[in-house]
């Protein structure tokens, strides 16, 4: 099994429009001159005046909005063209992220991504990797873990900020590191947004914070209550709180395992949990569709892909269909990981070190025995008929895919724990 895993007062500050549309008329925004190392993140302060670095190598970017915010009210961004909207998307080269700076761009939204130098999986991808990625958008290096660093950096770009979409997740489930990104980081962006004008935050969290047993679940919804206090005490500010089922990755760990001839692994009869998963690019769309419609606005949305709720089983079948085989399932005893649990949560009391591992196993018991749908409070049951379906992409079709090409693009890195 695989997975995927108060703000400031409202204030406006006026635009440098104009020296924004000279900088960017023809040139990608240039990142920030840092300087990080990929395990710290440590990050020099920002020399305005160098602020910008030009390539003509790069791809025309898209040209930020030249509307002054002492001529438009904070709100009024959904009244504008998406040529004129700013939005700033933090969490830009993950999984989710990527893709939805992309379907922003083909939008025709003024994308800001936010990067560090070295992202993607364990920091493998250079600066110039990650901008030829994020094409279309004007790319901005920084470092969304340190709030005066990222301030510096969205000042420096001159304009006023509509909208911030934040798609920041934890790297790998881990106690601290779940705290310092699924809540500090995410903080430090609704912070910085809002300073530098931001009168929308579109949120990527996690239908699983539903039953919060985990550290980064309990992270995610310390964030969300902050943002919905947020709004309650501005009525100029609203958010927009996506939480997706399972995504086409999370399930897709198995394929090449099993296209050579292993078997499907699932723990109890492969029917403890299920899940409606969505690919990237349905989330992404959805995603978008958050920053300019009104019906979302203040809302927390569960969305799942189209079709009905898969088990397991169900899941298996399928992949053994498409490969013309005979079903050949491996049950493990869900007991077995409670064990382990139990094992580790013991030595962590002994040795600390061990706490993202106790943490992890955790992990791995929950996505095996919770579906990934809507939760009853009440009757504590999951229901597949209440998660609302979106998009046009299916599991199978992506599992196809996979057959045919690998799993090139879907890597889990951190993210693996079986």
């Amino acid at each position: 099994m695989s997975l995927s895993l108060s703000s400031n007062a409202f204030s406006i500050r006026p635009t440098k429009c104009e020296a924004l549309r000279a900088r960017f008329s023809s040139q990608f925004i240039s990142p920030v001159q840092v300087s990080s190392s990929t395990r710290a993140f440590s990050v020099s302060r920002v020399n305005p005046p160098s602020f910008f670095k030009f390539s003509r190598e790069r791809l025309d970017p898209i040209t930020a909005s030249a509307a002054s915010a002492a001529e438009t009210a904070p709100s009024s961004f959904r009244n504008k063209a998406p040529k004129d909207v700013n939005v700033l998307v933090v969490g830009s080269t993950g999984y989710i992220g990527k893709f939805v700076v992309r379907e922003l761009v083909n939008r025709g939204f003024n994308v800001i991504a936010v990067a560090r130098e070295r992202s993607g999986i364990r920091g493998r991808n250079s600066k110039d990797e990650t901008l030829n990625e994020l094409k279309g958008a004007n790319v901005c290096f920084s470092d969304v873990t340190n709030l005066e660093t990222l301030e510096k950096s969205v000042e420096g770009l001159g304009c006023d900020v509509d909208v911030v979409v934040s798609c920041l997740a934890s790297r790998s489930g881990g106690v601290k590191d779940s705290w310092k990104i699924d809540y500090e980081a995410t903080r430090n962006s609704l912070l910085a947004g809002r300073k530098f004008g931001a009168a929308h935050f579109v949120l990527l969290s996690a239908i699983c914070v539903q039953k919060p047993l985990l550290e980064f679940q309990r992270a995610k919804l310390k964030f969300e209550a902050e943002l919905m206090k947020g709004a309650e005490e501005d009525d100029k500010f609203t958010y927009s709180i996506v939480r997706p089922t399972a995504f086409f990755k999370s399930l897709g760990g198995q394929v090449e395992l099993v296209k050579d001839g292993k078997p499907f692994v699932m723990f109890g009869d492969g029917k403890l949990c299920a899940c409606k998963p969505i690919s990237e690019q349905d989330l992404a769309s959805f995603i978008a569709d958050c920053v300019l419609s009104e019906d979302k606005i203040n809302q927390v949305l569960p969305i799942g892909g189209p079709g009905k709720a898969l088990t397991p089983l169900e899941q298996g079948e399928i992949l053994f269909r498409l490969l013309g085989k005979e079903p050949k399932f491996l049950k493990v005893p869900i007991e077995i990981m409670d064990f382990a649990i139990g094992v580790l949560d013991f030595l962590v009391k002994i040795f600390p070190g061990l706490e993202d591992a106790a943490e992890f196993g955790k992990i791995g018991r929950y996505y095996a025995a919770e579906s990934m749908l809507i939760l009853d409070p009440k009757t504590g049951e999951y229901s597949s008929d209440k998660t609302p379906s979106y998009g046009k992409d299916t599991l199978e079709e992506f599992f196809e895919k996979v057959l045919r090409e690998g799993m090139a693009g879907q890597e889990l890195g951190e993210q693996t724990i079986f």
